[in-house]
C-alpha cells in the first residue's frame, strides 16, 4: 500500500506516462474538447495548466519552455496565438471536466475535459441567465406604464362608432332607387310593323290629292 500518493501513474512507466500527458495536451489545445477516462481527465488538468499560465506571457523564453513540454509546433502556435487571448483575464481554473456515462466494453468512468473560455453552450446560458435576472426586476414597472397608456388612450371606440355610419348610408342608397323607379310611368312599347304602317300611309294620301 502506497501512503501519500499524490501522482497517478495510470499504470504506465515514466516516459510512457510523458508521452500520453504530452499527446493529451497537444489534442485539448487543438481541438479545446476532448473525451477520455476520468482518471486521465484528472491527470491532465495538473499537467496543462501550468502550460496555459505560462502561455499568457509571449515571450521566446517562455515558448521555448512549453515546446519543451509539448513537442508540437502547431499545438504552440495555436496556444500563443489563439488560446492565451481568450484566457488572459482567468487567474486560473482554465479546464473543467464533465462526467459522462460509462464505457460499454470495461465499464470504465468516462469523462470530457474542455477549456472554460471556448465552451459557447455554457457561456450563453449564464447571459441569458443574467439578462433574465435584470428584466424581472423591471418588467412590473414598464407594464404597470403600459397598462396607464391603454387606458388613457382610446382610439379605438371611435372606429367602432364611425364604421356602422357608412353601413347605414350604403344600405339606403338601393331603397331610394327603387322609390324613382316605381314612380316613374311605364312608356308602351311600339312595335316595328306599326311604325312602317304609320309610315306609309301619308304617302298614300299625298298620292291621291292631285288626282282629285
Amino acid at each position: 500500500m502506497r501512503h501519500g500518493a499524490k501522482i497517478n501513474h495510470l499504470g504506465r512507466k515514466t516516459p510512457h506516462r510523458k508521452a500520453l500527458m504530452r499527446n493529451l495536451a497537444c489534442q485539448l489545445i487543438q481541438h479545446k474538447r476532448i473525451v477520455t477516462t476520468l482518471a486521465k481527465a484528472k491527470a491532465l488538468r495538473v499537467f496543462v495548466e501550468p502550460l496555459l499560465t505560462k502561455s499568457k506571457e509571449d515571450t521566446t523564453h517562455q515558448r521555448r519552455v512549453v515546446f519543451s513540454y509539448l513537442q508540437d509546433k502547431e499545438a504552440l502556435k495555436e496556444l500563443f496565438s489563439n488560446v492565451n487571448t481568450k484566457i488572459a483575464n482567468r487567474p486560473g481554473g482554465y479546464c473543467r471536466i464533465i462526467k459522462l456515462e460509462k464505457r460499454v466494453g470495461d465499464a470504465a468512468d468516462m469523462a470530457m475535459i474542455e477549456l472554460v473560455d471556448f465552451n459557447d453552450i455554457y457561456n450563453v446560458k449564464a447571459t441569458v441567465g443574467e439578462e433574465k435576472k435584470k428584466t424581472r426586476r423591471g418588467r412590473p414597472r414598464k407594464v404597470a406604464e403600459a397598462k396607464t397608456e391603454v387606458k388613457s388612450e382610446a382610439p379605438a371606440p371611435v372606429a367602432a362608432e364611425e364604421a356602422p355610419v357608412v353601413e347605414d348610408v350604403v344600405a339606403e342608397i338601393p331603397v331610394v332607387a327603387e322609390d324613382v323607379l316605381a314612380d316613374v310611368p311605364e312608356t308602351p312599347e311600339v312595335s316595328l310593323a306599326d311604325e312602317t304602317i304609320a309610315a306609309e300611309t301619308p304617302s298614300e294620301n299625298q298620292n291621291e290629292e292631285p288626282l282629285a
